[in-house]
């Protein structure tokens, strides 16, 4: 009999980093371009929109016009922005007066394409979605019910997003528990991809670092922690880091940068690809 390899199965977690994971669009194209549809994706914040795009059928080329169209000019990030707002000033206060603290939601709402559909059960391909319990002090995995509370929850960077309440969790960034989200995933597919955007703290700019960027950076360092703890346990087939540490975590105004700087992921993506089908085929016909 003639033993032919069958085609493997991917799955891809997209990880968290606010701005840097930007280059999770070079990611979504270039699967696309290789004709690769995940069976399963999961996501830690901008990762989690990003994967939700994904998921719910968008391609990579629609994603990035849709990016760029909306980041790409601030008069429009302003006027989303503002459309936003809260619609009295119960809204304004209703957690406390927060300095530096947005909801989520709202911009949420207000930025992320039509195609995204209400629910989880709506998306044409399954995704996990994580978050961080602050009490509780765990991840919480999000796979069915309402997609937006879920997402808006999973990218509550603390600082700058207000957490996201559910019942009696106040809810965080889910990549304070589980950064590149890939350890979701290692049974749901014959290839596993995990792109981790998080970045290091960046010595290349003016001056010394100010107190946001400090708790930001620590931030990084910690994260990056998390997942080599993590990879101790068990990796990914593909594990790649865009480079993005030059970029901060609000950087989305540079969405044109950030794309231009980081284009080089998409051959380092084929040929990890590459490279993990023929260690599959050799496997599966072993």
């Amino acid at each position: 009999m003639d033993a032919r390899p069958r085609d493997p199965t991917f799955a891809i977690a997209f990880g968290g980093g606010g701005a840097r994971g930007l280059a999770h669009i070079h990611i979504a194209e270039t699967l696309d371009e290789l004709g690769i549809r995940p069976v399963a994706i999961a996501g830690s914040s901008i990762g989690a929109i990003v994967g939700a795009g994904v998921a719910a059928g968008m391609s990579g080329r629609e994603i990035r016009e849709y990016t760029v169209e909306t980041l790409g000019r601030p008069a429009e990030v302003a006027a989303r922005v503002w459309r936003s707002r809260p619609s009295n000033i119960a809204g304004v206060f209703g957690g406390g007066v927060r300095i530096g603290q947005f909801d989520i939601s709202r911009i949420l709402r207000a930025f992320l394409p039509a195609a995204l559909p209400e629910r989880f059960e709506d998306l044409t391909i399954p995704l996990a979605v994580t978050a961080t319990d602050f009490y509780g002090n765990e991840e919480i995995v999000f796979d069915s019910g309402e997609l937006l509370p879920a997402v808006a929850a999973s990218a509550a960077v603390p600082g700058i997003f207000r957490p996201v309440e559910r019942g009696e969790q106040l809810l965080i960034d889910g990549g304070i528990s589980n950064p590149v989200p890939f350890d979701l995933l290692m049974d749901k597919a014959d290839i596993v991809i995990a792109i981790d955007v998080v970045g290091t703290p960046n010595p290349n700019r003016e001056g010394r670092p100010g107190s946001i960027d400090l708790v930001l950076g620590a931030g990084q360092i910690m994260m990056q922690s998390i997942t080599s703890l993590k990879l101790q346990r068990s990796r990914p087939h593909i594990m790649l880091r865009p480079p993005v540490s030059k970029f901060r975590i609000l950087d989305f105004l540079k969405v044109k940068q950030v794309l231009e700087e980081t284009a080089a992921i998409r051959d380092e993506l084929k040929f990890a690809i590459e490279q993990a089908v023929e260690r599959f085929n050799a496997e599966d016909l072993a």
